[in-house]
């Protein structure tokens, strides 16, 4: 089940108080690891480090590196943290985390007496890389308005792995963010997606709620056997605590493999047979023999009636983009690679702008 290796540490690339980019020395050979100081300490050069080689050993490209399990140099360190709420239970990385939910935070009873949602725009991706394209579109034309991310336990669970989420972050493109259910390491905690979605709107005061997987999605091919299967269970819960569910679908001409041709098999698998509830799907038109094949998988697979598709014109997800200076990439594919998948994020973005009064907390017409 776990591959491990001794190696020495011969250099950090880069190092802060959540993740450390090193290269180690393993039988001979340098390679790539991370490290999360707040499990594992800070490394130094030269020291001596228990490293999980199992991703690498099976040439995963996602989670594809060595992680530090332990520093043989820093073995013993103290608790130093709030609340009693455990994340990665009963593993030997179980971690506590200070959660909104628990009875002696100060947002307990916040959390206790929520009532509704009020038709807060909570927009739901499969892909992380979906994450940063709604972003630059939604704040470049709306920079005044807070967003706030919320990542699921579907991939990775430290948030500290994803730089999107550091870079949009730091530049003030994200204004919070949520971490739910087993994954950890945002501004706050959540057991769950329901606490999570109550924290967005009454304590991060959010204009806009964005969730997703961290980085690295799990597939196998099979209709119902991927983690983004997800995103039907919290359009359910949007709807549920009277939110408004937007979903993006995955759309990509670029990838080879059929099941993912047009509106990915992830896709209508979620919104056929998982979603229980009418949720929006903006679909952006693309050039007409894409979008004919489009229309052909909604009307084979009946979505148009179970679901508000609106079709939305817009060229400018690589301008929003840009006027950022931020690169995107998904499946190894930048955006000239596969702009379709880019732009069915971003115009999740145009499709909220063209429907919602923000600012006076009136979210649809």
């Amino acid at each position: 089940m776990i591959s491990k290796k001794v190696g020495i540490v011969e250099s950090i690339k880069s190092s802060d108080d959540n993740l450390e980019d090193i290269r180690v020395n393993v039988s001979g050979q340098i390679q790539r690891a991370y490290n999360y100081p707040k499990m594992t300490g800070k490394v130094a050069v030269g020291d001596e480090v228990i490293l999980n080689t199992t991703a690498v050993e099976l040439s995963l490209g996602t989670g594809g590196y060595h992680f530090v399990i332990s520093n043989l140099n820093n073995m013993e360190s103290d608790l130093d943290s709030a609340g009693h709420i455990m994340k990665l239970r009963y593993t030997p990385y179980q971690i506590v985390v200070d959660s909104v939910e628990d009875h002696e935070s100060k947002y307990h009873d916040v959390i206790n007496n929520f009532e509704s949602l009020d038709n807060l725009p909570v927009v739901v991706g499969t892909l992380h890389s979906m994450l940063t394209p709604f972003v630059a579109s939604y704040k470049r034309n709306n920079p005044d308005k807070k967003i706030a991310y919320i990542m699921t336990d579907g991939a990775a669970l430290p948030l500290y792995l994803s730089m999107n989420v550091k870079n949009l972050k730091q530049n003030g493109l994200i204004d919070s963010t949520i971490t739910i259910g087993n994954a950890f390491g945002g501004d706050y905690e959540c057991i769950n997606i329901y606490t999570g979605l109550i924290t967005a709107k009454e304590i991060a005061k959010a204009d806009v709620v964005f969730v997703s997987m961290g980085p690295g999605i799990a597939g196998t091919g099979t209709k119902y056997g991927f983690t983004g299967i997800e995103q039907g269970q919290i359009l359910d819960a949007v709807k549920k605590l009277g939110g408004n569910p937007i979903a993006i679908p995955r759309i990509s001409f670029a990838d080879k493999r059929d099941r993912h041709q047009g509106i990915s098999h992830h896709s209508i698998t979620v919104f056929d047979k998982i979603v229980n509830v009418d949720v929006n799907i903006p679909i952006t038109i693309y050039e007409s023999q894409k979008l004919n094949k489009i229309k052909e998988q909604i009307k084979e697979n009946k979505l148009d009636e179970k679901h508000n598709i609106i079709f939305i014109e817009n060229n400018k997800c690589k301008e929003d983009l840009e006027y950022f200076g931020l690169k995107v990439k998904s499946m190894g594919r930048n955006y000239d690679d596969d702009s379709e998948f880019f732009d069915s994020a971003s115009s999740a973005a145009y499709y909220l702008m063209e429907v919602c009064h923000d600012w006076e907390r009136k979210y649809c017409k």
